[in-house]
């Protein structure tokens, strides 16, 4: 196989890659709504090939594919990859002119790419998680018109995306629900893992906060959990992970901080949260919270023994009294 150019790697490409998994479609079974978007763009644009393309680390994976039977191609070969490099659609009216791509085996071999056009798919968050793209066996050219077509139908495919992101957040708060995080954590076990970085857990709950519930409805309940997640994720990083576990229990994975570094963090959230201004109006009711601290350890099988002991470590702060963090380390 003859040598062909590296692709570029985005400055933001972790955040990119960590943004990219959060969104939980990679690996999924074909979704109706994607095929429908690809169907069009192949049929407004007159292409007989249309694909979702979404880059990971080493690969790029076809959220939705018509035209074309392969499910995944390897990240070097993939002209999304440069494509994610932009903000606006590259267009390559013929690869055997573009060194970039001329000696690439999807244009030398089956395919047979020649024209390809592709329109970044961007977060919310303004990371390139791939394209929408469009695929001919001979050199083109779109018009102006054919290109914005061809943006507004990736913006589709980026709500759309959004959508199904959202229906893994918890409406109160807007923090990754309990199934959501606990599937976020096991992938970001894993990376650790092969990373060779640092994972902490730290769960922690509102002290008595039924009482609030009990006393001035849950409307009161709901913005206490508000303030309190509002205040905490003002101490996290963008790669750290905050979820709503339970009622009134939340977690937090801290990616990259060792045990001393996690547990100052820790006294952080508890004191911010301790410090709270009264939260209703003539009222001297202030939220505490007691929280568990662990980190990953090498005979942790899973990310829900992490969660385990965690939790274990958060029962151990509510009996020494509460309103503290207690940590607890694998033997």
């Amino acid at each position: 196989m003859p040598p062909f150019p590296d692709y570029p790697i985005p400055p933001d490409e972790e955040q990119r890659l960590r943004d990219l998994q959060r969104h939980g479609v990679l690996d999924t079974a074909p979704d109706p709504h994607f095929d429908r978007i690809v169907q069009l763009a192949s049929e407004v644009l007159g292409m007989p090939v249309a694909l979702v393309s979404l880059v990971d680390r080493d690969r790029q994976w076809f959220l939705a594919r018509h035209g074309l039977e392969a499910q995944e191609t390897p990240r070097q070969m993939a002209f999304c990859a440069h494509a994610i490099a932009g903000d606006r659609v590259l267009v390559v009216p013929d690869a055997l002119a573009d060194e970039r791509f001329n000696t690439n085996p999807l244009v030398l071999g089956d395919p047979h790419i020649r024209f390809y056009a592709g329109a970044p798919l961007r977060s919310p968050e303004g990371h390139n998680l791939g394209t929408l793209c469009v695929v001919d066996q001979k050199p083109r050219q779109l018009g102006a018109e054919q290109l914005e077509m061809l943006e507004l139908m990736a913006d589709l495919v980026m709500r759309e995306l959004e959508l199904r992101r959202l229906t893994s957040l918890c409406p109160v708060t807007g923090l990754y629900n309990r199934s959501s995080f606990f599937r976020l954590g096991e992938q970001e076990l894993q990376q650790a893992r092969r990373d060779g970085v640092p994972l902490a857990l730290l769960n922690f709950d509102i002290d008595d906060f039924r009482q609030i519930n009990n006393r001035w409805g849950h409307q009161a309940g709901d913005r206490v959990l508000q303030d309190v997640c509002r205040l905490a994720q003002g101490r996290l990083r963008p790669q750290d992970l905050f979820g709503r576990i339970g009622d009134e229990e939340f977690a937090v994975l801290l990616v990259g901080l060792e045990n001393g570094a996690a547990l100052a963090l820790a006294e952080t959230i508890r004191g911010d949260v301790e410090a709270m201004a009264g939260v209703f109006s003539r009222s001297d009711y202030h939220p505490q919270i007691s929280g568990g601290l662990t980190t990953l350890a090498a005979g942790d099988r899973s990310f829900a023994d992490v969660f385990y002991r965690a939790d274990q470590a958060l029962y151990l702060a509510k009996g020494n009294g509460r309103n503290q963090i207690a940590k607890l380390l694998a033997e």
